[in-house]
């Protein structure tokens, strides 16, 4: 079983999903030149980044991943979309992104599901939950036919699926509490020492709830690559 993980930059990695997926993860550092496929392996993740889903002059391989990811949803591939990975998902397949009107939304924050949640494979039992979140664009358009899974407050969309097998989620289930700190360290954020402080202290409520979310992603990714 074997995973495409597209990575947008050095400082937002795989982090716990690295361990959690049980799966061999092939990533792919378009940053650093390499190209983005055409098409993914058994399943496929985009994480994070700096950029905003529409600047493609800062980083120019996006076109192309906006590319793999709509192919995915076609194909029904398994697809795990994460904050950047989210909005470039939403963007590839016909909804809207854009700068959110309720600012930067960063640190632990509470998330919840919806009814619609409640017999999807991944986020079933997740119920409300703390998510690190580190973001200020929004999806305020939704793709048609998407099944919106979690909301939040300002910005409600923060978790949907599309088609059989794609999820996106606005938030940053693969975020350790050292990868947080490294963002805020690049950050002009005053309150970092107090955002760090809660990101760490909601490590055990962080893993207890995404781990089982990442363990069924790649459920997923396993049942669709049996022959």
């Amino acid at each position: 079983m074997r995973i495409t993980v597209i990575e947008h930059e050095a400082e937002a990695g795989l982090g716990y999903l690295g361990g959690w997926l049980g799966a061999t993860c092939e990533v792919v550092r378009p940053y650093l030149g390499e190209d983005v496929p055409e098409r993914a392996a058994d399943g496929l993740i985009v994480l994070g980044g700096a950029a905003a889903a529409w600047e493609d002059e800062r980083s120019p391989w996006q076109p192309a991943t906006r590319d793999l990811l709509r192919r995915a949803v076609d194909e029904a591939t398994p697809t795990l979309a994460i904050c950047l990975g989210a909005q470039l998902l939403t963007m590839a397949c016909g909804g809207t992104v854009e700068r959110g009107a309720g600012g930067l939304e960063v640190g632990a924050c509470e998330v919840v599901t919806l009814p619609e949640a409640a017999t999807d494979r991944l986020l079933s039992g997740v119920g409300t939950a703390v998510a690190i979140q580190y973001h200020q664009d929004a999806m305020t358009r939704l793709p048609d036919g998407a099944v919106p899974l979690m909301t939040g407050s300002p910005y409600p969309n923060q978790a949907y699926r599309l088609g059989e097998a794609a999820w996106a989620v606005q938030f940053h289930p693969e975020a350790t509490p050292e990868i947080f700190a490294s963002w805020t360290a690049e950050s002009d954020l005053e309150a970092a020492e107090e955002l760090n402080a809660q990101v760490k202290a909601a490590e055990r409520a962080l893993v207890t709830t995404w781990r089982p979310v990442a363990q069924a992603f790649a459920d997923v990714v396993r049942a669709a690559a049996r022959p």
